[in-house]
């Protein structure tokens, strides 16, 4: 497996060694997590390019409305079935 350098601030450096945590594993998970998260991001702006391109830009009345809807499902808290 190849090796790289990494650097860390005091701060994180001193949790890391204060509570033995496996950093090789953890930058891992991280570094796969943000791949991931920056795939996700592109496909997204791809598909909304396509959709754009099919049925047209958002007038300034949808993009209003979407935005409230948006802010009233952001506003919402987690309520239990049943």
């Amino acid at each position: 497996m190849p090796r790289m350098q990494v650097y860390l601030p005091t701060d994180l450096y001193e949790i890391v060694k204060e509570r033995r945590l496996p950093a090789s594993e953890l930058l891992q998970e991280a570094v796969r997590a943000e791949v991931r998260r920056r795939k996700l991001q592109s496909a997204g702006r791809r598909y909304t390019a396509e959709l754009a391109a099919q049925v047209g830009q958002p007038t300034p009345r949808e993009k209003a409305r979407a935005a409230a809807m948006a802010q009233r499902i952001a506003g919402r808290t987690n309520r239990k079935a049943g």
